[in-house]
């Protein structure tokens, strides 16, 4: 393995670590000290990996950073990279997701709040809006979860950029086969328990939390919603609940192995109501049959009791390990699939969002 980078994002800044060939991290200072960071990612499309980082200037609203030296300088749109145009009457909350496309040069996906898509054509330095989504005909019903309204799930499909599919909470899952001019809810077999009986399976409003796919097996998708987690074998067209085998189906993340398209990794917490993880202890609950079957490891990590959950997206996997955030500001990293794991960093601000890469 080559040199890996982890970016950190918390409520107060951006943490970079950096490692050498399986050895310890080293955090280095914090970026945007003060300022949060809600979504970051690593582009490896050019000589050197571009970083970008949704950052929330407090008073003075959300914008978009970029830096092409790994971190050590960043630079910004003369005007606000993300912004609704001034017809829609809408003001940017935040930018929940920032995704790079595999399959188009140039081409990043910005999820925002409230529920809106963006694409960029000039590597993430301006952004348009996405009117095909933005003018969809459930949005008038569309509900905020408890997070607000935010698209913070984007999967572009690797080898075909026309389909490309969204998460919003809590309007559900979306999908578009023509490059994000029209869409439809792709919903079907994800259940609310919370609806009168006999419309517990609504072609929208669900709370999803999070997504995942395989680049290697795209249409394979698996999903954690509020009340349960589910696999979709269709790219969403129906799905089937997986959850049977944790202690809980409740939680936030959910990440596929890099190499491995039948393995993933949820962290359960307690329930909706008690937002802890299960047994006041961290355990990371690794699937390698698709979520057949579940097993637990928590091997170098604290015996609790801890209180901290982990957020939607404070959790990736890539050929650097597995990693993972939390709200009480650790960082742990897993080198052998998940089945040990060390700590990066402790005492930082609340982690909102984790992004690793090999350099």
């Amino acid at each position: 393995m080559g040199d890996a980078l982890l970016a950190i994002g918390t409520r107060k800044g951006l943490f970079l670590a950096r490692s050498r060939d399986d050895g310890a991290f080293e955090v280095d200072p914090v970026r945007f000290s003060t300022i949060g960071v809600h979504a970051v990612a690593v582009d490896p499309r050019g000589a050197v990996p571009r970083l970008l980082a949704a950052i929330e200037y407090g008073h003075f609203g959300p914008s978009v950073m970029w830096s092409d030296d790994l971190g050590e300088t960043w630079q910004e749109a003369d005007r606000p990279p993300v912004a609704f145009p001034e017809d829609t009457g809408v003001t940017l909350t935040r930018v929940w997701q920032l995704q790079p496309s595999p399959s188009e040069p140039g081409v990043v996906w910005a999820g925002a709040e409230p529920g809106a898509l963006f694409r960029s054509e000039d590597g993430g330095r301006t952004f348009a809006l996405c009117t095909g989504l933005w003018n969809h005909p459930h949005r008038p019903q569309w509900q905020p979860g408890g997070g607000g309204l935010c698209l913070h799930t984007v999967l572009p499909h690797p080898a075909d950029p026309r389909s490309i599919a969204v998460a919003v909470s809590a309007a559900g899952f979306y999908r578009s086969a023509d490059g994000g001019a029209g869409w439809e809810a792709a919903n079907r077999g994800i259940r609310v328990p919370f609806r009168p009986e006999g419309d517990q399976y609504p072609e929208f409003g669900q709370c999803v939390h999070k997504v995942a796919a395989h680049p290697g097996r795209p249409d394979r998708l698996y999903l954690q919603h509020h009340f349960g987690v589910y696999r979709s074998d269709d790219f969403g067209a129906n799905w089937t609940a997986i959850g049977g085998g944790l202690p809980s189906d409740f939680g936030f993340p959910i990440v596929v192995h890099p190499d491995r398209p039948d393995t993933i990794y949820v962290v359960p917490l307690e329930s909706d109501m008690d937002r802890v993880p299960v047994g006041h202890r961290y355990q990371v609950y690794r699937s390698d049959d698709a979520g057949d079957t579940w097993t637990a490891f928590g091997e170098g990590l604290p015996p609790g009791p801890v209180h901290a959950a982990v957020l939607r997206d404070a959790m990736c996997a890539s050929p650097a390990g597995i990693f993972f955030g939390t709200r009480d500001g650790e960082v742990y990293a897993s080198r052998d699939d998940g089945e040990t794991w060390t700590v990066i960093a402790r005492h930082l601000p609340d982690v909102l969002t984790v992004r690793a890469a090999v350099l």
